[in-house]
C-alpha cells in the first residue's frame, strides 16, 4: 500500500493473473476483525488499484493503529501491514 504510514487513505495496488478466479480484499484490525471489505468477487486480468479510506463497514472513521490487509483467491493469500496516523 502506498502511502505507509498514510492519513487520510492509502491505495492498494494488485496484479490478478489470467484465469484467477474468485477475489477478496479485506482490511483487519490488531484483533483480526473484519473492519472493511474492498473487493469480494471475480476480477478480469489486470492491474488493480483499491483505496482505503480508513472507515469501517459502516462508514464510521476508525483510530489510528495498525491494520492488516489480506489479498485472497482460490490459490494465494497475502497479508501485508499499514499504519494509520491521525
Amino acid at each position: 500500500n502506498y502511502p505507509n504510514p498514510f492519513n487520510p487513505s492509502t491505495q492498494i495496488s494488485f496484479d490478478v493473473p489470467t484465469g484467477s478466479d474468485f477475489l477478496s480484499l479485506n482490511i483487519y484490525n490488531l484483533l483480526g476483525q473484519n473492519i472493511k471489505t474492498l473487493v469480494n468477487e471475480s476480477l478480469p486480468a489486470g492491474r488493480y488499484t483499491m483505496e482505503w479510506d480508513a472507515k469501517d463497514m459502516l462508514d464510521n472513521p476508525v483510530s489510528s493503529g495498525i491494520y492488516f490487509y489480506e489479498l485472497k483467491s482460490e490459490t494465494f493469500i497475502s497479508r501485508k501491514k499499514m499504519l494509520l496516523i491521525r
